[in-house]
């Protein structure tokens, strides 16, 4: 029988054995490095069709990433000026290359267990709740923030119960989405983790695949991923949510975005739900929707709070962050 490359057994092993990190481009500095010529109405441009089309407002110091990282698209399509490929994105509207855009401009960061003081409230916040449990992740990136969510789930609700509980993982970028759905990291990336749950929840790459990880499939089964612009009119989501972890993502919105992203997030929310933001997020001038329960984590407003659930989270969110 041949051999897995995916093992169960002695996972903290796996330092011993990690691959090399891709090596980043070399910087260029001055415009006359530059292979293209970039000029301010270029990036005006670009500035406005990336707010049109994803929500995004890029602020002027954002220019030089820009062009970085559209001058690649203007080379796999052989062409030879931002003019020239701005003209084309839009004439000729090809979802493809629309795509391409977007997910040139988005900023991916993020981590197993990042902003660690929103999981403890999370998993005391669950153990109130009626089942089944869902959460929405709407900015999943790579997978780190769903696969996060998914663990909480198991060790606060225990392995079967947690087999009932949902968790979406949606993000715009299609690219960062397939990372997240295979599920599978370098090492470095969860070294952090205690032994106990990199042995309950990864299994060890051997082989081709020696100095990674893999998410187990009972995690893995538990999570949905699908692509969805938090710009759009209508997510077309018939389910409610316990929580929904937003964060991170609404600091590239201007104030009339994000107003209107948390008004399509008031009907989705169960009463008595909660939402997560990230660190150097307030939404309290933003929505009369969510009330602020400590530091960075809301609660509904509709049902006016006054649950246990209620209690529960103003308790528990009333730590400092990480």
């Amino acid at each position: 029988m041949r051999r897995s490359l995916w093992q169960t057994e002695d996972i903290m092993m796996a330092t011993r054995a990690q691959t090399r990190p891709e090596r980043a481009e070399p910087g260029r500095s001055g415009e006359q490095a530059r292979d293209f010529e970039f000029t301010s109405a270029d990036f005006a441009r670009i500035r406005e069709l990336i707010h049109r089309s994803a929500g995004i407002s890029l602020s002027d110091h954002k220019r030089d990433m820009a062009y970085s990282r559209l001058a690649r698209r203007l080379r796999a399509r052989g062409l030879d000026s931002f003019r020239q490929y701005l003209d084309a994105l839009e004439a000729d509207n090809d979802p493809a290359e629309w795509e391409a855009f977007t997910n040139a401009l988005t900023t991916n960061l993020t981590a197993f267990f990042r902003e660690a003081h929103h999981f403890p409230i999370l998993a005391d916040f669950v153990k109130r709740r009626q089942a089944p449990v869902s959460v929405w992740c709407s900015a999943a990136s790579t997978g780190e923030e769903p696969y996060s969510i998914a663990m909480t789930l198991i060790e606060a609700l225990g392995d079967q119960a947690a087999r009932q509980a949902t968790v979406l993982a949606t993000d715009i970028d299609t690219q960062v989405l397939a990372k997240g759905e295979a599920g599978t990291y370098q090492f470095d990336q969860v070294k952090h983790l205690s032994p106990e749950r990199l042995k309950r929840f990864f299994l060890k790459g051997t082989g081709a695949h020696a100095g990674m990880v893999k998410v187990r499939p009972e995690v893995r089964a538990m999570i949905r991923f699908e692509q969805l612009n938090l710009t759009d009119r209508d997510y077309r989501l018939s389910t409610q949510f316990d929580a929904i972890f937003c964060r991170n993502v609404m600091i590239y919105f201007d104030k009339p975005t994000q107003g209107q992203v948390l008004s399509r997030f008031e009907p989705l929310v169960k009463p008595g739900g909660l939402l997560f933001a990230g660190h150097s997020e307030n939404f309290t001038y933003v929505t009369q929707a969510f009330r602020l329960r400590g530091q960075t984590g809301y609660e509904l407003t509709r049902d006016g709070g006054a649950g246990a659930a209620g209690r529960t989270s103003q308790r528990a969110t009333s730590g400092v962050p990480a």
